[in-house]
This record gives structure tokens, sequence and C-alpha cells, in this order.
């Protein structure tokens, strides 16, 4: 990144996530391009793409680009941490809105022709009744859209696959643990993760490429310690 270009930290985690996309494009190696990159079911599509953005906040990447526009000083080592440890600030907030947005998108979808409210003023009545089911009718979060502004999956083609957003991070954090466990950024790790993910595509069921990469199914645990929510009640 170039010391004249200052940009905001959403911009730079936006930046890492769509890279992260395009190494999954980049480094396939596949027979068929309909099996390549990111032609994979909707709900690992963003997985890549999340891990690719967990390296902004890794400090040795952070030394790399976080430096003054001017002076190239990187960014001082308080920053760096005060940066890192406001990253679980409001998790459980933000986990609660999403999971109930996800979760209403469900709802929504389970419906019969026959059930769908044909009159407005039956949404809300609806809405509450399919949170209070799954325990999130809780007034002060309210879901992160409600269904008249439901764009991603009214309009957006995440019908009934909203939650594949979290369910990608579940993968991610996952797949970061497995980094730190085999001794973090390093070539042979890079290495591996390319083989037996990226450039498979979508020419295997993508959750065994996953047990080919972290041997074992995914596990919600890393995703719960890097939310803070290890220590949350049930």
């Amino acid at each position: 990144m170039s010391r004249d270009c200052v940009v905001g930290w959403d911009e730079v985690i936006t930046t890492f996530h769509e890279f992260g996309h395009a190494l999954h494009g980049l480094l396939s190696h596949v027979r068929y391009p309909s099996q390549s990159g990111t032609n994979v079911p909707r709900d690992f599509v963003e997985y890549p793409s999340q891990v690719n953005e967990m390296w902004a906040w890794d400090p040795q990447v952070l030394r790399s680009f976080a430096v003054h526009h001017e002076t190239g000083e990187p960014m001082p080592e308080e920053w760096v941490e005060t940066l890192l440890a406001a990253r679980q600030d409001g998790e459980g907030f933000a986990t609660t809105e999403y999971l109930a947005a996800a979760l209403l998108d469900q709802a929504w979808y389970r419906l019969t022709p026959e059930q769908v409210p044909t009159d407005v003023d039956d949404v809300e009545p609806f809405e509450a009744a399919a949170l209070d089911v799954v325990g999130l009718a809780y007034a002060p979060v309210p879901p992160r859209y409600r269904t008249t502004y439901f764009n991603h999956i009214f309009g957006s083609g995440y019908s009934a696959g909203y939650y594949a957003y979290i369910w990608s991070e579940v993968l991610d954090a996952d797949t970061v643990e497995w980094f730190a466990e085999n001794g973090g950024l390093r070539r042979e790790n890079g290495d591996t993760f390319r083989t037996r993910l990226l450039a498979r595509g979508g020419s295997i069921d993508p959750l065994r490429s996953f047990a080919d990469l972290r041997g074992r199914a995914p596990d919600i645990a890393p995703l719960l310690a890097r939310r803070g929510l290890t220590g949350a009640s049930a």
C-alpha cells in the first residue's frame, strides 16, 4: 500500500476481504471453470475472504502497511494493542442482531405460499412470533434487518442463506487457529491452504476440503473465543 494512501480501518478490512475472494479465483487449479474459485455453495464463498480479512489484524502484517503517510513510521505499539483489544467491543450486540436477522430470514422461507402474510399489518406480528420461537425476541437488540428492508434475502440472492456469513466465520476462525497451531504465517502453511482448499474451488465438497486442511469437522469454539463469548451462558 502506498504511503500516500490514507484510508480508514473499514476500507482496510474491505481490501483484505475482497482480495481474499480474488485469491480464491487466482489460485484455482481445477479442470472446469464452472468449478473454479468462488463457484462454491453460498455458505462457503465468504470463508476464504474472511480468512484473508483476519490477516489485517495480525501484528506482523499490520506493521507492513499501518505506517505514517509522511514519515513511514509504523503504528505505535500501544495503538496496535488498543486496536486489537477493541475487536471484541460490542460483539454480544452484533452477534445477537445478526443471528436474529438470519433466523428471521429462514422463518420467511419456511412458509408455504398460503402462509405468507398478505397484509402489511401482519408482518410485524410474524416477525415477533418467529423471533420468540428461537429465543431472540429481545427488544433492546432488534434484528439487524427487518422484513421491509431486508434486501439481502429478497433482492440479493441470499434467500434463506443470510446465515452464510457467520457460518463462514466459524470456518475462518477455525482456520486461523490452524495457522497459529502450525507456526503462523509460514510459506508451508500458505501452500497447504492453497492446495487443499483455495485451489479446489467447488470441484469437491467444500467441507471435505476443509476437513483435509483442518483434520476434522469445523468447531465453533474458535469463533466464540474471537468474539469474546466463551463465558456467555447458553
